[in-house]
C-alpha cells in the first residue's frame, strides 16, 4: 500500500511545482519585458548619441536583464501564484483535491519547494549575476561617455586613508581631481596628496599625475615640492571605482563582507551593508511569505468566478507586503532601524496575518 499511496502525492507535487514554476516565468518575461522597453526609452536617445547604434541597444539591454529579472520576481511569485491558484479554484481542480483529503497545509507544502527553488534562484541573481552584469554595464557605459567630466564626484575610504574623486573615465581606468587624505591610528590628519589625473596600467599600477603634497607635522602643515609622476600605492583596480562611482550599485556578498571587515574600499554606512546582506539571504523567506498570502484565493465561491473580489485583495496584500519591505528597508539604510527590525518583522506580521485569514476560511 505504501507503495501505491507515493506515485500520486509525487505526481501531484510535480505537477503543482511545474504549474507554479511555469506561471512564475511567465510573468516575469513579461514584467521584464516592459521593463526593457520602458528603460529602452529613456536610453536609446543617450545610446544613439554616442554612435553606438543598434549594437549598444542590444548590450544595453542584455546587461541590463540581469537586474530587471532579479528586481521582477517577487511581484511575478506574487501574480503567477494568484493565476495559478485562480485558475484551478474556477476550473474546480481546487475541490477535487480538497475532497480527496488535501488540506491547505498540504497544498502549501507540495508548493513549498518551488517557491524556495525561485527564492535560492533570487538569491544567486542577486549575489552573483547581477553585481556583475550592472558593474559591467557602468564601465561600458563610462568608457563610451564623451563627456566623463560631467559625471559626480565620490568620497570612499579604504583604511587610514579617505579620498575624493572628481570623476572616472575611460572605464575605470583614468581618474580626474584625486585627493587623498591619510590619517594615523587617532584618526588625526597626516598627509594630503592631490593629483591632477591618475591612470591605471597593469605593468605599472596606478600612476598620480601632477602631484602637490602637504604634509602635518605637530600640528603644522608643510607644503612640499610638486612631482609630476608618483606611484600610487592601493589595492584599488579600475573596478572598484566604477562601483564608488554609481549609485547604490548592486553588491555580492563577498564584496559586502569585506567591506564591513575593512578589507575593501566602502561609501556605505556598517547598517547599510548588514540590511542588505540579510535582507538578500531572506529572499526565499519572502517567496514563501508571497505565496501564502496567495493562497486564500482557492476560496473563491464557485458561483462567484471571475467576479471575485478576492484575487484582488490578495494582490493588494502582497503589494503592500513588498512595499512595507522597502520602507522598512529603507529606514534601516538610513540608520533609523537596526538591520534585523529592518528586514524581519515584516516576514512574521504578514505570515501571520496570511494563516490566520487560511484558519478563519478553514473553520467556516
Amino acid at each position: 500500500m505504501s507503495k501505491a499511496a507515493r506515485p500520486p502525492r509525487f505526481v501531484l507535487f510535480r505537477y503543482l511545482s511545474g504549474v507554479l514554476i511555469n506561471r512564475v516565468l511567465l510573468c516575469s518575461a513579461v514584467l521584464v519585458g516592459l521593463l526593457e522597453i520602458l528603460a529602452l526609452l529613456e536610453q536609446t536617445t543617450p545610446i544613439l548619441q554616442r554612435h553606438l547604434g543598434i549594437a549598444g541597444i542590444l548590450t544595453y539591454a542584455g546587461m541590463r536583464l540581469p537586474f530587471l529579472l532579479a528586481g521582477a520576481l517577487p511581484l511575478s511569485m506574487l501574480i503567477g501564484a494568484l493565476f495559478m491558484l485562480s485558475q484551478m479554484t474556477m476550473a474546480s481542480e481546487m475541490a477535487i483535491l480538497q475532497a480527496s483529503g488535501l488540506s491547505v497545509l498540504g497544498l502549501f507544502k507540495r508548493m513549498l519547494p518551488a517557491a524556495l527553488l525561485i527564492g535560492v534562484v533570487g538569491v544567486v541573481m542577486d549575489d552573483q549575476v547581477t553585481p556583475r552584469s550592472e558593474q559591467a554595464l557602468a564601465a561600458w557605459w563610462n568608457r563610451t561617455d564623451p563627456h566623463p567630466e560631467k559625471g559626480h564626484s565620490f568620497w570612499f575610504h579604504e583604511g587610514q586613508q579617505v579620498a575624493r574623486v572628481a570623476y572616472v573615465a575611460d572605464g575605470g581606468n583614468m581618474l580626474s581631481g584625486l585627493d587623498i587624505y591619510s590619517r594615523d591610528k587617532k584618526g588625526l590628519l597626516q598627509e594630503v596628496i592631490h593629483a591632477e589625473s591618475a591612470d591605471y596600467t597593469h605593468a605599472r599600477g596606478w600612476v598620480l599625475h601632477s602631484i602637490k603634497r602637504i604634509q602635518v607635522q605637530d600640528h603644522t602643515a608643510v607644503q612640499l615640492s610638486p612631482e609630476d609622476q608618483k606611484n600610487w600605492a592601493t589595492s584599488l583596480h579600475p573596478w572598484d571605482f566604477i562601483r564608488l562611482s554609481a549609485e547604490n550599485p548592486p553588491l555580492s556578498s563577498g564584496t559586502i563582507i569585506g567591506m564591513l571587515r575593512g578589507h575593501l574600499p566602502s561609501d556605505s554606512s556598517p547598517g547599510f551593508l548588514q540590511a542588505g546582506l540579510l535582507e538578500r539571504f531572506l529572499r526565499p523567506a519572502a517567496m514563501l511569505v508571497l505565496l501564502l498570502i496567495a493562497m486564500p484565493v482557492i476560496y473563491i465561491p464557485p458561483r462567484t468566478g471571475a467576479r471575485s473580489w478576492l484575487p484582488v485583495w490578495c494582490l493588494g496584500a502582497g503589494l503592500l507586503f513588498i512595499v512595507a519591505q522597502g520602507l522598512l528597508r529603507a529606514m534601516g539604510n538610513a540608520g533609523l532601524l537596526p538591520p534585523a527590525v529592518a528586514t524581519i518583522p515584516g516576514l512574521i506580521i504578514f505570515t501571520l496575518g496570511a494563516a490566520t485569514v487560511l484558519l478563519r476560511n478553514e473553520a467556516k
